[in-house]
């Protein structure tokens, strides 16, 4: 399957989520383990219809049952599970209905907040509907009148969840089985954002009052000294500004800090909401100009359009004592106020690369000369 490029020229090749490869692994265990015979490869019909067929890299029977395994393919996409053995023990039960359990490599919820409750296999809802959808179909077809305990295991799974949020959201002892579509985009963010989604539900789950949506792991320890705030109150968002700020609105919180590397706060502060180099750039003209707004004369202004990065043009103004940083983060608080948060009190900082703070701006602060 092909997807558009980035740049839309060249086509990438769509791949497929861990929740469709654990439905097909345990579909060819199921299909094993009740007497239907071994196979090589398994049909999956995804949750808006579409038929896929996998390739099974291992299948054999396990004491109880069968055991098979689908070695997870990303695409194009730059997937933290691209690779992985994706294994599913499937076990027929005498009483109706599937049991998920997580095998080695796949967490378990423990906070609340999350869409599974605590204590429960970090499976998702859809992948556990497609896998129960494709077993009950399977038991009608050869005759089988219960069950099914199915149990999930990612090779490295562990190791590979540290790529990814889970650990910061609770879920821990492995990565999470996931997929909506049951197909992975290359470069759609979705994932992404579904993590900055679950950030805020769990700080909100359990009583927090305030979250630093953060860019990187520098910003993460401004914010954190900053403000007190441990693992729980720091949101990983990335570049994407306008997808943590629209969910702050349908899930608000009283305080909300974004704590943001100067150079991509520049961006969101230029009206972008992606600050992704594959959707915005740095826009040198418009940093010149909001150094000429902070008190830079013609000259430095002119220096800073000659500049080649924004934290160089940061630089030049601290030497000049312009305060650009402040500037910046007044520009970025109100593109932040224009996604309509009420009833949050928000403050923006932007940290150079050594996560020293270089400007401030907040609800609070009016002394920056932009007012509301």
């Amino acid at each position: 399957m092909r997807a558009e490029s980035r740049d839309g020229t060249a086509p990438l090749r769509t791949g497929l989520t861990t929740g469709t490869s654990a439905t097909a692994a345990a579909l060819g265990a199921a299909r094993l383990a009740l007497g239907g015979g071994a196979t090589t490869s398994q049909e999956v019909v995804l949750p808006r219809g579409q038929v896929v067929s996998l390739a099974l890299a291992s299948l054999e029977r396990v004491p109880g049952g069968a055991e098979a395994a689908v070695i997870k393919d990303a695409g194009d996409d730059p997937d933290a599970t691209h690779g992985a053995w994706i294994r599913a023990r499937v076990e027929p039960r005498p009483d109706a209905g599937v049991t998920f359990v997580a095998g080695p490599g796949v967490g378990t919820v423990t906070r609340s907040g999350l869409v599974l409750p605590p204590g429960e296999p970090a499976i998702n809802p859809v992948p556990r509907r497609m896998i129960t959808d494709h077993l009950e179909r399977l038991a009608r077809e050869l005759d089988h009148a219960g069950g099914f305990r199915v149990t999930l295991g990612v090779d490295g799974g562990e190791r590979i969840a540290r790529r990814t949020m889970n650990p910061r959201l609770g879920i821990l002892g492995g990565i999470s089985i996931l997929g909506t579509t049951g197909i992975v985009r290359p470069f759609s963010c979705s994932a992404y954002i579904a993590s900055i989604h679950q950030a805020i539900d769990v700080a909100r789950a359990n009583g927090l009052r305030q979250v630093a949506c953060c860019t990187g792991g520098t910003s993460e320890r401004t914010a954190s000294e900053r403000y007190g705030l441990d693992e729980m109150g720091l949101v990983e968002m990335g570049d994407f500004f306008g997808a943590a700020l629209k969910y702050l609105r349908r899930q608000p919180l009283p305080r909300v800090a974004l704590v943001a590397g100067f150079a991509k706060l520049g961006k969101f502060a230029a009206g972008h909401p992606d600050t992704h180099s594959r959707s915005s750039a740095i826009d040198l003209d418009f940093i010149a100009a909001t150094a000429a707004a902070a008190g830079a004369d013609a000259a430095l202004a002119r220096r800073i359009r000659g500049c080649n990065t924004s934290i160089e043009a940061l630089a030049a103004c601290q030497e000049a004592g312009v305060a650009l940083g402040d500037r910046m983060a007044a520009l970025a608080l109100e593109q932040a106020r224009s996604y309509q948060l009420p009833d949050t009190t928000l403050e923006v900082v932007a940290v150079d690369r050594q996560g020293r703070v270089v400007g401030t701006a907040g609800d609070h602060d009016h002394a920056t000369g932009v007012t509301r």
